[in-house]
């Protein structure tokens, strides 16, 4: 009965043309922030922060920047997880490279790189569509994996293949503990979520909706199809990028071209498709949804197993989680293609109207 518009007047433009229209959604925005900032540190141990919040936080901010491009602008892409790496590797390179770089200028000059990478191998997407621009975006995919495994510069000629970073330090805050990097990557998803729900509302984003619609009709209407798909691509491989930097920095702290494999890219094409294809939210509840689940498998499944007198090893638990993926991907394609964001968006329509549907 809280949760009403009757009695919420607008009488400018501007007010109705709001991020969040209701007065009650901007306070459970503002709610939900304040706790995660203030109250999650206090409540939360060590193992939690490093196996759940951080992973979350980070591949949010990458199935945002899928949601960009898939969901609002309509062009698939199997080449996310080479976008996370090149904002790693380059994030990686401006540190060692350039003396005295601030690691945040590094994690965003990452993102640029991605961004232009994105943006030459989303060319494709001027000419084709549909499966065969994924094909273009997994040749960028096999491309760069080969090309960080094998090309030494990108990783100072190490030996190993692999790549490590010290601890992040920005203004003087050394970010090494666990709630440090919490919070460092709360904050930066917490700005990048609001830039893309401003891109979004702006004219940017209704010409990303108008091409993945109709483009044809899009066209005819005077929005041109190179600069919006160019965009969409070059914004989404900045948000990938930042996120890639992020995973190798702050998650992993060193790494190799197989942290971002194939696996990677699907993964995130996952997690969009689950929570919901053109919602922001659909992309934090995708991430949560495959961030939690292989733990709460590993979890349960031995329990369940012993409360039978069956031994459920480490395989099958691994084996289970992909038939739940695979699952639940046609579940949503068929029920509900808008994936879990649509259920919850029509859960609050409903409370809005209560009790007097129409």
């Amino acid at each position: 009965m809280f949760y009403r518009e009757n009695g919420q007047f607008k009488t400018t433009y501007k007010a109705d043309q709001q991020a969040f229209v209701i007065p009650q959604d901007r306070w459970a925005i503002v709610a939900l922030v304040a706790f995660a900032f203030l109250g999650v540190p206090l409540l939360v141990d060590e193992y939690m922060f490093r196996a759940i919040l951080v992973p979350f936080l980070i591949l949010s901010l990458a199935a945002l920047g899928v949601n960009i491009l898939v969901g609002y602008c309509g062009q698939i892409t199997l080449g996310a997880g080479a976008s996370m790496a090149v904002g790693a590797y380059a994030a990686y390179n401006f540190m060692i490279r350039v003396d005295g770089m601030p690691a945040l200028a590094a994690i965003l000059l990452g993102g640029l790189m991605a961004a232009l990478a994105g943006i030459v191998f989303g060319a494709p997407s001027l000419r084709v569509r549909g499966l065969y621009l994924a094909v273009a975006t997994l040749a960028a995919q096999f491309f760069w994996d080969w090309a960080f495994l094998r090309i030494k510069w990108f990783t100072n000629n190490s030996s190993s293949g692999s790549v490590s970073v010290a601890d992040i330090n920005l203004f003087g805050w050394t970010i090494n503990s666990p709630t440090d990097k919490y919070l460092f990557c709360l904050g930066v998803l917490v700005a990048f979520s609001v830039m893309a729900k401003n891109l979004l509302r702006g004219n940017m984003g209704r010409q990303w909706m108008a091409i993945r619609d109709m483009d044809v009709a899009a066209t005819v209407i005077g929005i041109r199809p190179m600069y919006a798909k160019l965009t969409a691509f070059a914004v989404s491989s900045f948000y990938l990028g930042v996120a890639g930097a992020l995973w190798g920095f702050v998650n992993l702290g060193s790494w190799e071209p197989a942290a971002f494999s194939i696996d990677r890219s699907f993964q995130l094409l996952f997690m969009v498709i689950i929570g919901g294809l053109g919602a922001i939210s659909g992309s934090f509840f995708g991430a949560a949804f495959i961030v939690i689940l292989p733990i709460f498998l590993n979890q349960m499944l031995p329990l369940v197993g012993s409360l039978f007198g069956l031994e459920v090893s480490i395989a099958l638990v691994s084996h289970v989680e992909i038939i739940i993926f695979g699952t639940l991907i046609v579940f949503f394609l068929i029920v509900e293609p808008h994936g879990i964001a649509r259920l919850w968006a029509t859960g609050r329509e409903k409370l809005r109207l209560w009790p007097f549907p129409h």
